[in-house]
């Protein structure tokens, strides 16, 4: 409990945590609010969507919900700052060299590591929360605005929700792993950025492309946060195969990916010396 206290203290004490938050709130709101007026015009005037769309019809499928593709926005895109936090919460100790005194505050390094990921999973079902929050209050106004259902009567959109913040903890855990096997704060960030934002959505759309290859796609980190989700704006932005996982089997993948991470990390880097 000490070392659980005292990494909620390093967190909190710090201005990362907002000033992510910040960024986060801001950027979901944006794409949430923006594509939600799209797919409100989309509905309200079909056959100018349609126009629009050319060869590929309407930018949503028939029978779609676009409620749900909307709020997820605060998962889909938003999932990089809990990760980026769960990293710098690792690699920000090797940096400013402060795991030397929280090593001799609390020998067992078993117990810092674990201190760290049940923190970050806090913090970052937090960022879920407050995901969601600026995806919901930004979408549903987009749609209410052109008279479509928000959805947010329905308890299917709620679970979605709560799968969501889910999502976002299990996120920030493998941040945590990650930066306890790749300590340097640097290198760290370029691979969480890089993943997420460039290379994952590559492989994803690659692997769409054929039945083969969408059956191991669905294991990427991305698309097990997805199917945990239920609902995603990849899904409408994919092309070819579409597969995805049941929502339990999306959220056993994350972990997974936490566990192995923070495994790998604690065998590793986290035995190390340090000076």
């Amino acid at each position: 409990m000490h070392a659980l206290a005292a990494e909620f203290q390093k967190t909190f004490t710090t201005r990362m945590w907002w000033l992510l938050a910040i960024l986060l709130v801001g950027y979901v709101a944006l794409l949430a609010g923006g594509f939600g007026a799209f797919l409100g015009w989309a509905i309200d005037d079909p056959e100018a969507a349609a126009a629009a769309g050319g060869a590929g019809g309407p930018p949503l499928p028939v029978g779609a919900d676009p409620a749900p593709l909307v709020y997820s926005f605060a998962t889909s895109i938003g999932y990089v700052f809990p990760v980026l936090l769960g990293t710098l919460a690792v690699t920000g100790e090797f940096r400013h060299r402060t795991l030397t005194p929280t090593f001799l505050a609390t020998p067992k390094r078993g117990v810092v590591l674990t201190g760290k990921l049940v923190s970050q999973i806090v913090i970052g079902a937090l960022f879920g929360v407050l995901g969601f929050a600026a995806s919901v209050g930004a979408g549903a106004g987009a749609l209410a605005a052109f008279g479509v259902d928000t959805g947010l009567d329905s308890s299917d959109t709620w679970a979605m929700i709560g799968r969501g913040i889910l999502a976002m903890a299990l996120w920030a855990a493998i941040g945590v792993g990650l930066g306890s096997v790749v300590p340097n704060q640097v290198a760290a960030i370029v691979i969480v950025i890089a993943f997420t934002q460039f290379v994952e959505p590559v492989l994803r759309l690659m692997a769409s492309l054929s039945d083969l290859t969408a059956e191991i796609g669905k294991f990427l980190p991305g698309a097990a946060s997805d199917a945990l989700v239920g609902a995603s704006f990849y899904s409408i932005a994919s092309v070819g195969t579409s597969v995805s996982l049941e929502w339990w089997q999306g959220g056993l993948v994350l972990a997974g990916y936490a566990a192995l991470l923070s495994l790998i990390g604690g065998l590793t880097t986290w035995r190390g010396d340090v000076s």
